[in-house]
Parts: C-alpha cells; sequence; structure tokens
C-alpha cells in the first residue's frame, strides 16, 4: 500500500535525508507494521531533484511516497547517513512545499528566528559580520535576535555592544559562566511553535549555549585556535531538534545548530542589492525620505538625515560603519559576481 505523507527535513547527510512526520502519522504507520523508531523516517529524494539541479535543505516541507510493504525504517542517521537501499526501502521524497525563505549560509529554509551569536571575546567580535547576518535575516523576512556570549570575560563590553542591538530595536541576550540564561530560555519557550536556528562564527560558543539550554542535545563542543583566534568547526551540518523534547507535545516548533562561519561573501553570493540596503537596517526607517536629495545614498552628502542622526547618537555609528562597508562592496557589484 501506497501513502503520501507530509514531513519536514531535520537532517541530510550524503543524499539521505532524515525527515520528521506527525505523531500521528507515525503511530498509523507502527499499526501498519512499518518499522519505526520514532517520528522519523530516512529516505533518499526522487532522481528528478538531481536532473533539475534542486537543491533540498533542512528545514523544507515535504511530500513523501512511502511503500508500507517494503518500509523498513529508522529513526535516525547516526552513523553518518551510511544506509544501504533496504533500509530505506519504501520511502521516497515525491516534492518540496513552497519556502517563506532560504539562506545559504547556514543553508537551511523556513526560518522564523535567527539567532546572530557573538562572543565579547576570543574570538574577537566582528560587527560587520554580525550585522551581515542580521542584514540578511531582516531581507528575508526572519526575526534577528542578538546573543552575546562569553560575557563573564567582559561584563562592560557585552553591555556595550547590547546597547549598541537594544537601540536598533533588537532582542539581546548576554550569556556567560556564571550569568543566569533563563531568559534567553524564556524567550525560546514563548516561541516553541516556531522554527528557530542559532549562527554565529566559528568558536562563539553556539553549540556550548546550545547544551546549557538543551542538555538532551549533547552536542560537541570545541575550543578557539590560540593562532589564528578562530573557531574549530564542531557542528559539520545543520540539524533540527524538535523542541517538543524540551517543552512537551505543545512545542511544535524546532531549533538547528549550524555550521560555524568566517565570512558572508556580498560580492559571491546574491543576499540583496545596493538599493535594499537602507532598508535592512531597521533603526535608518525614520529617517529614510528626509535627506536634502532624493537620492541620497546616506554615505557623505549634505543634509543627509540619517547622517545628522548618527553625530547626534541616534543611530549607533557602529551600525553605519557596517553601512558604509557593505554600500562600498555592493555599489560596485556586476552581473557576473552573482551566484
Amino acid at each position: 500500500m501506497e501513502l503520501k505523507l507530509n514531513g519536514k527535513i531535520i537532517k541530510g547527510v550524503g543524499g539521505i535525508y532524515e525527515v520528521r512526520i506527525s505523531h500521528t502519522d507515525a503511530e498509523m504507520l507502527r499499526n501498519m507494521g512499518v518499522k519505526l523508531g520514532g517520528d522519523t523516517l530516512l529516505c533518499k529524494a526522487r532522481g528528478v531533484f538531481r536532473h533539475e539541479n534542486l537543491t533540498l535543505l533542512v528545514g523544507d516541507d515535504v511530500v513523501l511516497r512511502v511503500d508500507t510493504e517494503l518500509a523498513v525504517v529508522s529513526d535516525s542517521l547516526k552513523d553518518g547517513g551510511k544506509r544501504t537501499d533496504e533500509a530505506m526501502g519504501g520511502v521516497m521524497i515525491e516534492e518540496t512545499l513552497e519556502r517563506k525563505n532560504q539562506l545559504i549560509r547556514p543553508p537551511v529554509a523556513n526560518i522564523d528566528i535567527i539567532f546572530a551569536v557573538f562572543a565579547v571575546s576570543k574570538p574577537t567580535p566582528a560587527l560587520s559580520a554580525v550585522d551581515k547576518l542580521i542584514t540578511i535575516a531582516e531581507h528575508k523576512n526572519i526575526e534577528p535576535v542578538v546573543v552575546i556570549t562569553k560575557a563573564d570575560i567582559s561584563h562592560d563590553d557585552a553591555e556595550h555592544y547590547a546597547n549598541i542591538y537594544r537601540k536598533c530595536g533588537f532582542s539581546v541576550f548576554i550569556e556567560g559562566v556564571g550569568i543566569d540564561g533563563g531568559e534567553l530560555e524564556g524567550y525560546i519557550r514563548d516561541n516553541a511553535d516556531r522554527v528557530s536556528v542559532f549562527a554565529g562564527a566559528s568558536g562563539v560558543g553556539k553549540s556550548t549555549l546550545m547544551n546549557r539550554l538543551f542538555p538532551s542535545l549533547g552536542l560537541v563542543t570545541g575550543e578557539v585556535s590560540q593562532k589564528t583566534q578562530r573557531g574549530r568547526h564542531t557542528t559539520r551540518h545543520v540539524e533540527l531538534y524538535p523542541l517538543s523534547k524540551q517543552f512537551g507535545d505543545t512545542a511544535t516548533g524546532y531549533v538547528a545548530d549550524t555550521p560555524g562561519f568566517s565570512m558572508l561573501d556580498f560580492l559571491q553570493f546574491d543576499f540583496y542589492t545596493k538599493d535594499d540596503l537602507p532598508y535592512v537596517f531597521r533603526e535608518f526607517e525614520p529617517y529614510i525620505g528626509k535627506c536634502r536629495y532624493t537620492k541620497c545614498t546616506h554615505t557623505k552628502e549634505e543634509g543627509c538625515a540619517l547622517l545628522e542622526a548618527v553625530k547626534n547618537g541616534d543611530v549607533p555609528s557602529e551600525r553605519h560603519k557596517s553601512y558604509l562597508e557593505f554600500y562600498e562592496v555592493l555599489k560596485n557589484k556586476h552581473e557576473w559576481d552573482k551566484k
């Protein structure tokens, strides 16, 4: 007997996908004799995805075809995706449903909240990298939330960075050894019906933070290289974890840990254009359209309302510095640079 079921890709390794289905559908399959350990199925995708160069992402909502006569399934990709065809017999990803958004780095789809994580020190924070992540999220209609880690190294520095982003209207959470992180957990609990992703540079403590918030995950953590002051990648792939394991069955959302990265390349990737740039800095909004010149670039013109706001301290100078950096890159970008 063949069935079609909806599910969500929560992990993908080597062309093998782990897809979570509803608990009701999982119970139905068990009652039909399918050997199912949890609420997930291992499967491959139809050849049409490869032939049409369509990339499946963690977070994709998909339609599965399940042949209950052949299905012999598992609930985990613990061995890195090395499974025989027989171990996934009868289960196939037939199609993907429309995405509401997707990110290139980290490669994930259908995200509601992105936790932009950076450390006070070790590695030294690069606010422009943080702002790239935040502005990309804004452009994709994903809510950015700022998380500052290792605040025990310097609480004063943590507060300084936090005030920059609070002034811009972002939710900000400060984390560190000996610092009560209950506020962040409360925020996640209040949004337990949404899909959230933790993202940031390598070594900023994403996996350590998530292990504290979600002890059952048991994520591997690493250290920052003393030579390069960059973190070693301890998370190798994107994986969604059901929040129901933390907050109970009423929590229908997911949280994701992601591989760290050192840069987001505006020149190589088509995140957004120069014309979009003023609109992905939310604190700029009150000043857009109030400049002396209609085509003001907000970089150096006389009578620029935004520059005046920066001068008066109403807009953080650090954020405008990121804007200027992005503007210089995007104004020189050509069509053939895009991917």
